[in-house]
């Protein structure tokens, strides 16, 4: 696999196209971060680390609405933006997902950390 953040998210759109509520994905701490960026704005219901397997696994709990999830950055063509060029996603009502030098964080809070950092994602 040469993107498993694209993995990630394409398991969580399957999932959410299938109606089902919790989805097992192979654990990273990436892929960890990600998700408790979109928990804490309420994009996914919890997110949790299982270590019961051979391997451990991310149990990612999703809300009842749809939503709309776009990798950007990908691993052929990276995209790096100043923290003046993070764009609003949907007006507002969608997020920016930034990895910084502090780590990921939403457009929201890059913009007032005043950090820029690689494009991952957008949610809405």
């Amino acid at each position: 696999m040469t993107d498993p953040i694209a993995d990630f998210l394409t398991r969580i759109r399957n999932a959410q196209m299938a109606g089902v509520k919790e989805v097992h994905v192979p654990y990273s701490t990436v892929k960890e971060n990600i998700a408790k960026v979109l928990e804490k704005n309420g994009f996914l219901a919890s997110v949790k680390k299982d270590d019961n397997g051979k391997f451990p696994e991310l149990v990612v709990t999703r809300v009842d609405k749809e939503i709309t999830l776009k990798r950007i950055s990908k691993p052929g063509q990276r995209i790096y933006v100043k923290y003046d060029e993070v764009r609003k996603v949907l007006n507002g009502f969608g997020i920016a997902v930034i990895s910084t030098s502090k780590g990921l964080m939403t457009g929201y809070e890059a913009r007032a950390q005043k950090l820029g950092g690689e494009y991952v994602c957008e949610v809405s």
